[in-house]
């Protein structure tokens, strides 16, 4: 039997999505988790072979928990779910460590496959976000706007993160100015926003 660890916020889908796998007959859901923290604890008191995480959750989002899991329990393969994957999302999660991504609207019977295929040491990526991810542009962004715009994504201010990269507040705000005009972004929450998206944070 491959043992399964569920994660995903919404209890309707969790719910479903364990009915579905229940039907299969060698797979078995050993646990539930409402949130990411929870899904870590509960990979680690079960023990589970396959992790199926949902990209956006409270807490930690679907690929901290796979580069946590990568971390403490590397035997365990993780499998994100996407409700709208994009490409720079399955940049991250492979880098994480997931071995499988999936959108929510596939066939039922593609993700037992799919946990079938990574508990075998497979991978798997749906076929639309790979095409998509490879004709992703190259990162426009020098390191220094990227490190800029990572620490405003964290709501850092402007003095705070000049102190943090140890630059004037002058130029921060020029590194800020220059990621937002080089992503055609309207203000510096839109240029978050697109770079992550993207996977350039």
């Amino acid at each position: 039997m491959i043992r399964v660890l569920l994660a995903d916020d919404e209890d309707l889908i969790r719910v479903a999505v364990a009915a579905l796998l229940g039907l299969e007959p060698d797979i078995e859901v050993v646990a539930h988790a409402a949130d990411g923290k929870t899904a870590v604890t509960a990979a680690l008191a079960h023990r589970p072979d396959v992790a199926v995480v949902d990209l956006e959750m409270p807490g930690l989002d679907g690929i901290a928990v796979a580069a946590e899991l990568t971390r403490v329990r590397p035997d365990c393969a993780v499998v994100v779910l996407t409700g709208h994957g994009r490409p720079g999302h399955l940049r991250q999660a492979l880098t994480a460590g997931a071995r499988g991504f999936l959108p929510k609207g596939s066939p039922g019977a593609a993700l037992a496959d799919v946990i079938r295929r990574v508990h075998a040491g497979g991978r798997y990526v749906d076929p639309s976000l790979a095409a998509d991810a490879l004709t992703l542009p190259p990162c426009p962004l020098t390191p220094r706007e990227l490190e800029t715009l990572r620490l405003v994504e964290v709501g850092a201010p402007v003095a705070v993160i000049a102190r943090r990269v140890h630059l004037s507040t002058g130029t921060v705000r020029n590194h800020l100015s220059a990621a937002v005009q080089k992503l055609g972004a309207a203000d510096r929450a839109e240029a978050v926003r697109t770079a992550r998206d993207n996977g350039w944070l």
